[in-house]
């Protein structure tokens, strides 16, 4: 009878989560449809900041769902067996994270109704017009990747389908670095560095939100993962931060090498008002060295060292992401190096941004809708392992 009412009071809890899940994801829809309406007046973004904090959630949950695979990877690809129980909860939340964050993308480019234009007429010279393709791909491959999973029949071709994903969104995360890479137009982008940087942060960040997932299911259900797991998993992520750092620190050590790229640098890490503070601050200090200390100190880091470890990696993640994007555009553009222009439309001038409620509301409504995706795939379908696979691999 005890147990009964434990599994009762587990699904009430369970539906309610899911409601509030839903909630957040009507939230976002609601101000979508409220920024939609009223036209972009009502936000704070400006002829000059085009791309507000919608897209930092956007890109963030585009760029992690490429790097929550992998877990699916070290199993499928490498050969990992200790990771192949957790394998098909990461390519579940990578269709998640993509999904929600491809929801904020389209409904913050201002006329979501014509996104049927860029399904059907493409403009293969434009970055954008190959992401579509690797969006959708990349949904596509990662449900051939779990229905491998899932049918035994089927479980031969795990391995190259593993491979083929792994291909994928290496190709997909090189795309959506790209799209800054190739813009000219702002003098903080234009880098041939960010394709890798947008990589290695894909990695970084793609396990972090692995990490949290997974320590909240296992909390849910009463479980932990193996010990020898959780150890590998932390070394793992450490390794990841301090690669990304490193990226970080050689892409404005070469910006602050050219000339025309100086004040720009100058801007971003001392006198740029918010955005020193957040990329020294939320990146540097709470999003790289403070998950260093934890996950690579002497000892091996216990399970709540990691979970905060991760968590901390997420927080500066959109640290990062808001100095990139916001930042980026922020700084006026130097059209003519070497000469001065003037005009009546701001030349020279920084263009402030203030995120508006709507835009808070958009951006973690594409987190709840990644939520509901998740909840409702692990209550329908077997992703989480059985309780005694961790020691069975361990």
């Amino acid at each position: 009878m005890h147990h009964l009412a434990d599994s009762r009071s587990d699904s009430r809890n369970y539906w309610l989560l899911l409601a509030l899940g839903g909630v957040v994801a009507a939230l976002g829809l609601a101000a979508a449809h409220f920024m939609e309406s009223r036209g972009h007046i009502v936000t704070g973004m400006t002829n000059q900041v085009v791309w507000g904090l919608p897209h930092v959630f956007a890109i963030f949950m585009i760029v992690a769902a490429s790097g929550v695979l992998n877990v699916a990877s070290v199993a499928s690809v490498f050969g990992q067996a200790a990771y192949k129980p957790w394998a098909r909860l990461s390519a579940l939340l990578c269709i998640a994270l993509l999904a929600g964050g491809l929801m904020v993308l389209m409904l913050d480019l201002g006329r979501p109704d014509r996104v049927i234009v860029a399904a059907t007429h493409y403009n293969f010279s434009s970055v954008f017009a190959w992401n579509v393709f690797l969006y959708s791909g990349m949904v596509g491959l990662a449900l051939v990747y779990l229905w491998t999973m899932f049918e035994r029949r089927m479980n031969v071709w795990t391995r190259p389908a593993g491979i083929a994903v792994l291909i994928w969104r290496l190709v997909l995360t090189t795309g959506t670095g790209s799209i800054f890479a190739f813009l000219v137009a702002r003098q903080a982008y234009g880098s041939a560095l960010l394709a890798p940087l947008f990589i290695v942060m894909s990695l970084t960040w793609g396990l972090a939100v692995f990490l949290v997932v997974q320590a909240a299911m296992l909390a849910w259900n009463g479980r932990r993962a193996a010990p020898e797991i959780e150890r590998r998993m932390a070394r793992l992520l450490g390794v990841f931060v301090a690669t990304a750092l490193f990226f970080v620190a050689v892409h404005h050590v070469t910006n602050l090498y050219f000339a025309r790229q100086q004040a720009f640098e100058r801007f971003i890490l001392f006198d740029g008002g918010i955005f020193p503070g957040l990329f020294w601050g939320g990146y540097v200090l709470v999003g790289s060295v403070l998950p260093l200390i934890l996950l690579l100190r002497p000892d091996p880091p216990g399970a709540r060292a990691t979970l905060i470890a991760a968590g901390l990696v997420v927080l500066g993640a959109f640290a990062w992401l808001y100095v990139f994007i916001v930042g980026g555009q922020a700084f006026p553009l130097d059209i003519f190096p070497g000469y001065v222009a003037s005009s009546s439309f701001a030349d020279g001038a920084i263009s402030p941004y203030t995120p508006s409620l709507p835009e808070w509301l958009l951006g973690i409504g594409g987190v709840g809708a990644a939520f509901v995706i998740t909840a409702a795939g692990v209550r329908v379908l077997d992703f989480m392992p059985p309780v005694d696979a961790g020691k069975a691999a361990a």
